[in-house]
């Protein structure tokens, strides 16, 4: 399989679209559970960040509780891409603890090799940091990429990390 970030990016904006986002920050947990997602936050190992299951036909997502809650909003919005875009590979994904079947945020997915991630990260920063609202937040602030004040005021705004919006701005949104 090929990644295809634009597709992520694409049913992200969708998304957006249907929730009638037009201001920061994305109410992320609400839009989960109105897709008949399940969100639960609970205690995993440090270098867990989050999964995505189907547990008796329901979709589940688990979220580390211990990390920032910037960062789990990205979890969550990263297991929700998985959910839109990868159903199927969840539901065939590997059995653990109990028989759920889940998709992991682990350190492959985090070296931007393995082509669900590519597509997960590329909709989870499409959802939080919506290019359209991103665009207007950057133009009215005046933004200038080297002022780190700035950057963090706008990831504050969006309910993100600073290493997030940089990131993002870097890639030119």
């Amino acid at each position: 399989m090929r990644a295809d970030p634009d597709k992520a990016r694409k049913a992200a904006r969708a998304l957006i679209r249907s929730f009638g986002v037009s201001a920061p920050p994305v109410p992320i947990e609400r839009i989960i559970k109105a897709r008949n997602i399940v969100l639960q936050h609970a205690a995993l190992d440090d270098n867990l960040s989050g999964m995505a299951y189907i547990q008796d036909g329901v979709g589940i997502i688990g979220v580390n509780a211990l990390h920032h809650p910037n960062r789990q909003r990205f979890s969550a919005a990263h297991e929700l891409g998985h959910h839109e875009l990868h159903g199927a590979e969840i539901r065939k994904a590997v059995h653990v603890d109990r028989m759920f079947r889940v998709l992991l945020r682990d350190d492959v997915s985090s070296q931007g090799v393995d082509p669900l991630e590519i597509e997960a990260n590329a909709f989870a920063s499409e959802l939080l940091m919506p290019s359209e609202l991103l665009m207007k937040v950057v133009n009215a602030s005046g933004l200038d990429i080297e002022d780190e004040a700035g950057i963090e005021s706008i990831a504050r705004r969006f309910r993100v990390s600073a290493a997030a919006m940089r990131y993002r701005l870097a890639s030119r949104f």
